[in-house]
């Protein structure tokens, strides 16, 4: 799987991939969804590759077939760089800070004025 693939073309691997994991631990596809929770439609239209599929689906999936830990992987935690966790010691960051640039004006806006 790379970046040159089409957004369909990628889902079609990830459901053949889904399929292929769920034939090697010999579960049939009615197996796989009751023990995920899910419709049968739901699971055949996720190894398809349908878009029509909700991401839960496919966590609940994953979660099946003991793959839950590998997401990890897909999207590892960001770790900060040894002096922001000095200067964050205390204090866990909540929000971004935007876009850089000059102060804002203190100076009060009224209609039909130009700074």
């Amino acid at each position: 799987m790379d970046n040159t693939l089409t957004d369909t073309a990628l889902l079609r691997q990830i459901g053949e991939r889904l399929a292929q994991l769920r034939l090697a631990k010999n579960l049939t596809q009615e197996q796989l969804a009751e023990q995920a929770g899910l419709g049968l439609r739901t699971l055949q239209r996720l190894e398809l590759g349908q878009a029509a599929t909700q991401l839960s689906g496919f966590v609940r999936v994953c979660r099946a077939l003991g793959l839950a830990e590998r997401f990890d992987l897909l999207l590892p935690a960001q770790t900060a760089s040894p002096i922001a966790q000095l200067k964050l010691q205390r204090r866990q960051r909540k929000r971004a800070t935007g876009r850089k640039g000059g102060t804002p004006s203190t100076a009060q806006w009224t209609w039909g004025k130009t700074p």
